[in-house]
């Protein structure tokens, strides 16, 4: 199955002695700040304007706040992400020479950034699988499968339970797949069940019965 990668399709845009490789990775992770709490299609426009603009450090730490702001709505929460994008690039430039942190334990430290996002930032920017990317429909589903043991409260508790049985080489699958699934099917209100090939075997669709 190919992926549904939307923050790999990035432009590269080398400038300000920034290489290829480095100009990537910051579009990777502005790309994954903007997706939060945004369907793909905002954050696709929102994206194809930065480019637009110039999507470097050295552009992004040009552009005024006001400006930021008109490029990147109407994604959600767009006025703390103006804020997030110009303190994160701040701080790429002061600390990290342009480039992005190679590991999760510096990644989270950056605004906005938190574990889930910090993963999937290892993945598709650095091409090293550091942890499995659980967001809302990964932490939904999961439950819903019994995949844990026992129920969990937080996406942070299901990435560490998921992590205790799911073989690695499955963790940069298992994000793509099921967000889809949780956008289309196994919605949080009124999932579609009768319409899911997993219905006869999930114990969330069978209590409903």
């Amino acid at each position: 199955m190919e992926r549904r990668r939307n923050e790999e399709q990035v432009t590269i845009e080398s400038a300000g002695g920034m290489s290829d490789g480095e100009v990537m990775r910051y579009q990777v992770l502005l790309s994954l700040m903007l997706s939060s709490q945004t369907k793909d299609q905002v954050t696709s426009a929102a994206m194809s304007r930065l480019r637009e603009h110039g999507l470097t450090v050295g552009r992004i730490l040009e552009t005024d706040e006001e400006t930021l702001g008109k490029l990147i709505y109407p994604v959600g929460f767009w006025k703390n992400k103006v804020k997030y994008i110009k303190m994160t690039t701040e701080l790429l430039q002061e600390q990290y020479g342009g480039d992005i942190p190679d590991n999760v334990a510096e990644l989270v430290k950056l605004p906005g950034i938190g574990p889930k996002m910090a993963h999937l930032i290892m993945d598709i920017a650095w091409n090293k699988v550091s942890g499995i990317g659980v967001d809302t429909h990964v932490h939904r589903i999961s439950n819903r499968l019994k995949w844990v043991k026992k129920e969990t409260k937080t996406p942070e508790d299901t990435r560490v339970a998921l992590e205790d049985w799911l073989p690695r080489d499955l963790w940069s699958e298992i994000n793509w797949l099921l967000v889809g699934f949780g956008q289309q099917v196994c919605l949080p209100v009124s999932p579609r069940c009768s319409d899911c090939l997993n219905r006869h075997i999930c114990p969330g669709a069978n209590k409903k019965k």
